[in-house]
């Protein structure tokens, strides 16, 4: 397969080719070029006169875990049991089937980070699926790839009403820490006896297990925070345990950029398109985005799906940008910033030699409200 004649928008360090192709095999892409295509591909498709882009991705949402339409029958998002479950996986309670999937593709959104909800300090892990693929287990495209923890007004509320710990922000920081405290402990231990034949191994615990690929940077260590003192606190027990830290949310990030610039933090930032509807969202800006990436802080973008529609991420990216976002940084945020955001930048988020060919094809500018693409490619397979 390859795409011709098109103007292509890589999100690839900028680069933008006004006439080129996309080259396409076992749904990678193996080649971007300027110009006329000059190979032997026997399957062509003509872009001519419009723009192709990488697939946009939400980087944060809880679709198929809190499903549409459905009360608690479908709603699998919160563990509201203990404030600590980092053994908990969003992959082993989503449904594939749920239409946001079918809503989100149809917009052009080719992949989501799916996690648990906010209730628990140390909520549980998170994945990054394909909005198509037939069943689960052909959608994943990492997992885990992050572990949530969540700071701030929603596990204070939830512990509050059950009276017991944590109810206060200081309760809430000191479960993440001594969650965090034991899996390093259990990892030294680990080690210690992998290097010396006479120590015995730590008795297994799935809860530290679940937190290794976190100390060991391998997944991303995502933080449900709002206010800017949470922001800070997620990024002082990130520093901690040299976690690599998204900060979920960021809602007023626009308040201590150079937080997240000193603690190297992305922030994924939304749902944009909301009201002030709860005390720690009284800051909240439409300008967050643009300041924060004016300040050099990495920007994504979300929906928190099913808080707020998943079809409308770009219509947040256009708020975004009437806000004084620069388009340019605006389409990065859908699709390379989410990425990295997500921990797949290796494999999505730019239109990059060796990377799955997740691809839209546009006729109009894609950042508005309710544009769906003309065509939209996931591995390489057009979905139209």
């Amino acid at each position: 397969m390859v795409i011709i004649n098109a103007k292509i928008n890589t999100c690839d360090g900028g680069k933008i080719i006004e006439h080129g192709f996309i080259e396409i095999k076992d749904g990678r892409i193996t080649g971007v070029g300027e110009g006329a295509y000059s190979g032997a591909e026997a399957e062509v498709f003509d872009a001519a006169g419009r723009l192709v882009t990488p697939g946009f991705i939400d980087s944060h949402c809880h679709i198929g875990i809190w499903e549409s339409g459905l009360d608690f029958e479908g709603d699998d998002t919160n563990e509201m049991t203990d404030p600590s479950t980092p053994h908990i996986r969003a992959i082993d309670a989503i449904n594939p089937l749920d239409r946001a999937f079918t809503e989100a593709l149809k917009y052009g959104i080719t992949a989501v980070s799916v996690g648990p909800g906010s209730a628990n300090p140390v909520a549980g892990q998170v994945c990054v699926l394909h909005t198509y693929g037939g069943y689960l287990d052909r959608m994943i495209l990492k997992a885990p790839s992050a572990m949530k923890f969540a700071l701030g007004e929603n596990p204070k509320k939830v512990y509050n009403g059950k009276e017991s710990a944590p109810i206060t922000r200081m309760a809430i920081a000191a479960v993440i820490r001594e969650q965090l405290m034991k899996a390093k402990r259990y990892q030294q231990d680990l080690q210690k006896s992998k290097e010396d034949e006479d120590t015995d191994p730590p008795e297994f615990d799935m809860k530290c297990e679940a937190l290794l690929p976190v100390l060991e940077r391998r997944i991303k260590a995502h933080f449900h925070a709002h206010r800017a003192d949470d922001i800070c606190t997620a990024i002082r027990i990130a520093k901690e345990f040299n976690l690599d830290a998204v900060i979920i949310h960021c809602t007023e990030g626009h308040l201590v950029p150079e937080a997240l610039l000193d603690g190297g933090c992305i922030a994924s930032v939304g749902p944009i398109i909301s009201d002030r509807t709860k005390p720690e969202l009284r800051n909240q800006e439409r300008y967050n985005a643009a300041k924060l990436t004016e300040a050099g802080v990495p920007v994504a973008f979300n929906t928190d799906a099913l808080v707020f529609p998943i079809d409308l991420l770009a219509a947040s990216a256009k708020i975004a940008v009437l806000a004084g976002l620069p388009w340019q940084q605006a389409l990065e945020s859908l699709t390379i910033r989410s990425a990295e955001a997500a921990g797949v930048a290796d494999e999505i988020g730019s239109v990059t030699v060796g990377k799955r060919a997740d691809l839209l094809v546009f006729s109009r500018d894609p950042i508005d409200l309710l544009v769906k693409p003309d065509a939209v490619f996931v591995d390489g397979i057009c979905m139209n």
